[in-house]
């Protein structure tokens, strides 16, 4: 028995029920992470990319893009993978650095002799290659216009070595006279590169890979030659790596290769999910319109671009980069059996053909539909397949083709008019940077085709998570790492916290320290409220606040209210969290500390609710700036003290604390008051005390402004230090000290 996988042949129909299924269990998967992770989304709004809303808002763009000249089949050029058997646009291909080999092969200037007793083999052209299993492909010689070494052989006739082939040379802005020989082939197709040169120069296609991988047995036009027919013969039905062994074989026993190939590492085109390199065939496909091909189109959709608001600004240069560099439009086929149909069908000639160019399409309102189990109007299920009779299109539309109309899946379009009229555009796009190329740039394709408008007004791109080697964390790539036990053992909160670390379009690495000190900072908010609440601040929220210190961290926190309103108006939610973690450290360490005795009742009752006040507004307005980032322990505190939940509340204000002020002012610095504190208790660690062993004597001498205002705060310090006797000393010239005599 093979040890190797286990397959078996599934049909289409059982194939698709098999994904429904699965897809349904990973939406539950999905559903209890983001809902435990505290996502704020409207459950009852979902929708999935291959349900019946999807796939009918997904078929009816489509449909009208064919009515309007912007989706169209074509034969040509397709990237291709082996491994999945579809073909992959531009947009899903990355670059992995391979080895490889130039081989360098000799090319004979003419034709060939007119007269059979002439062998002359004609003047040697050098060429290097690293596909040379592409040679009976090859349809031209190409070297860069200004090469002087080569641009006087333009227009003439070479032969490609072993299948003595005449192929012109030809100019191109594209060749490197730098790169090998400076002479390349064009085979049709080893890369891109080749495409370019195919379609701008006019040149023949003479395919020799077909979708399986291997080279095609059926022999190419222009080899028909009994010797070009006989190595052809030899090569055909070998895969390409195979292929290319044995041509190199069949090369150097003619001559034709000069020296052994040059080893080299090279970047190859793969399929972003694919395991061998990519192939270029021939096939039948559907292409949308996106400026590759259609320059006014590509001046549109970079006017777009400039439309958009970005954050940070800098990642428009990748779209802009991303839309000068397509060199054709997007296809949008695949060959799978999942995904939304194409809704289209072909009549079947009397030969039993499809006629590709009288397609049958479906009305609007009978989307969506599966043209392989639907027949069209005026033809019953009998006449599929048969001449006379129709046919459906056998493929899917990419991935991308349904997602680039999440905003108007998500808005009701063409189904709820008047919730559309409302949320189109949209205010935002939150996204990774990879992706940038793909549903970014479709969606905006699409809706500046269907719309004349851009889809959102701000992209916020975000950067990617990298592990400790600094690569990409990527399940595809095995480096990845599930949410569930980093919730068991931290708590949603504290993986936000991580999470919120990482600004828009910067990269941050994956690091649990940070996350254990978002759980210290949760548990910390969970504690100093409870301490808080305890001392009834709850019911003083109506009082005015007059002590100088509760004025100054009042009018410190409706500053960093200011501060983090305008990181989040900004979409900089990292700036956000600093300002507000580093006011509520200080809050902790420094304010409640200095007001802990007070807000007892040790000075008296009106002193006492100053002090509650201030500590009651101080938590409210905390727990509302630190809700969007700690969800679950700002809504439990604020269920302790509140109705409702704190996401419902108004986003706090530096207007409501004014009444709580009234027309309290103060120079006094919270800081300042707080440095004086630790100053105290260092001076006590220093000598091994307790902190609440008293000091019979502290003077604090400083600058006049500072130690004026310290003197507000004076008895706030004396109680927090234990301190008999306190003094303040102004001084100019020196620089705030803070002496304490035991």
């Amino acid at each position: 028995a093979s040890a190797g996988p286990r397959t078996s042949a599934v049909s289409r129909r059982n194939f698709i029920e098999l994904c429904e299924r699965m897809t349904a269990d990973d939406e539950l998967v999905y559903e209890e992470v983001w809902r435990r992770l505290g996502l704020s989304v409207d459950w009852a709004q979902r929708y999935t990319t291959v349900g019946a809303a999807a796939r009918t808002a997904s078929q009816r763009a489509f449909l009208r893009n064919l009515r309007r000249g912007e989706a169209y089949q074509a034969e040509a050029p397709s990237l291709w993978d082996v491994t999945y058997g579809t073909a992959v646009a531009q947009a899903e291909l990355e670059d992995r650095e391979k080895p490889g080999a130039y081989h360098r092969l000799v090319f004979r200037l003419g034709a060939g002799p007119t007269d059979p007793e002439d062998d002359d083999p004609g003047d040697p052209l050098y060429v290097e290659t690293t596909r040379p299993e592409l040679l009976p492909a090859c349809v031209a010689l190409v070297c860069h216009p200004d090469d002087e070494r080569y641009r006087h052989l333009a227009g003439s006739l070479v032969r490609t070595p072993l299948f003595e082939v005449p192929v012109p040379v030809r100019t191109h802005r594209l060749a490197d006279p730098d790169k090998g020989t400076g002479l390349a082939m064009i085979c049709t197709f080893g890369d891109l590169t080749d495409v370019i040169w195919w379609r701008e120069l006019d040149l023949p296609i003479r395919s020799v890979i077909g979708r399986n991988g291997r080279i095609r047995y059926d022999v190419p036009q222009g080899l028909d030659s009994p010797g070009a027919g006989f190595h052809y013969a030899q090569l055909a039905g070998l895969t390409v790596n195979a292929a290319r062994r044995r041509i190199v074989k069949l090369l150097r026993e003619s001559g034709d290769l000069v020296g052994e190939p040059r080893p080299i590492t090279h970047p190859v085109k793969f399929y972003e999910y694919g395991e061998q390199p990519l192939e270029i065939v021939t096939a039948r496909q559907w292409y949308l319109r996106n400026g590759g091909r259609d320059l006014p189109l590509r001046q549109e959709l970079l006017a777009r671009g400039r439309e958009l608001a970005w954050v940070p600004e800098f990642m428009r240069h990748r779209y802009e980069h991303w839309v000068t560099g397509l060199t054709g439009d997007w296809l949008v086929s695949r060959q799978r059996f999942f995904g939304v149909p194409i809704p289209v069908w072909y009549p079947v000639r009397e030969d039993g053909t499809p006629d590709h160019d009288a397609p049958i399409l479906p009305r609007e309102d009978q989307l969506p539909i599966d043209p392989q189990s639907q027949a069209p109007d005026g033809y019953s299920e009998e006449r599929r397949g048969r001449p006379g009779g129709f046919v459906a299109d056998p493929d899917v539309l990419d991935t991308w083709a349904t997602s680039s109309l999440t905003p108007q899946i998500a808005g009701g379009w063409e189904v709820d008019d008047d919730l559309f009229d409302r949320v189109f555009p949209m205010d935002l796009r939150p996204q990774a940077h990879e992706i940038i190329r793909t549903w970014l740039f479709a969606t905006t394709v699409r809706s500046h085709l269907e719309h004349g408008a851009l889809p959102w007004r701000t992209a916020v791109i975000s950067g990617w998570i990298l592990d400790p080697d600094r690569k990409k964390m990527s399940k595809s790539k095995g480096r990845a790492i599930g949410p569930t036990d980093l919730l068991d053992r931290y708590g949603p909160d504290a993986v936000r916290y991580w999470a919120a670390s990482g600004r828009p379009g910067a990269d941050f690495t994956f690091d649990e320290n940070v996350m254990k000190v978002g759980r210290r900072l949760a548990t910390k908010l969970l504690n100093a409220s409870r301490f808080v609440l305890n001392l009834g601040s709850a019911d003083a929220l109506r009082s005015v606040v007059t002590e100088p210190i509760d004025v100054a961290m009042l009018t410190e926190l409706s500053t960093v209210v200011d501060q983090a309103t305008a990181a989040f108006r900004s979409y900089d939610h990292t700036a956000a969290l600093e300002a507000t973690e580093r006011f509520f450290w200080t809050f902790c360490d420094d304010y409640l500390e200095l007001v802990k005795a007070r807000a007892y009742g040790e000075r008296g009752e009106a002193a006492a609710t100053s002090a509650r006040a201030a500590l009651g507004w101080a938590l409210s307005v905390q727990l509302r700036l630190f809700a969007p980032i700690l969800p679950y322990v700002t809504d439990e505190v604020w269920s302790w003290w509140r109705y409702g939940s704190v996401h419902r509340a108004p986003w706090p204000t530096g207007y409501e604390l004014r009444p709580v002020l009234g027309s309290a002012t103060t120079d006094l610095r919270l800081a300042a008051v707080g440095e004086a504190l630790r100053r105290i208790r260092k001076a006590k660690s220093e000598r091994k005390l307790s902190m609440r062993a008293e000091i019979p004597l502290v003077e604090i001498a400083g600058p006049a402004p500072t130690v004026e205002a310290l003197r507000l705060a004076a008895d706030d310090l004396v109680a927090a230090g234990h301190v008999e006797k306190l003094e303040f000393h102004p001084d100019a010239a020196a620089e705030l000290t803070v002496s304490c005599t035991f």
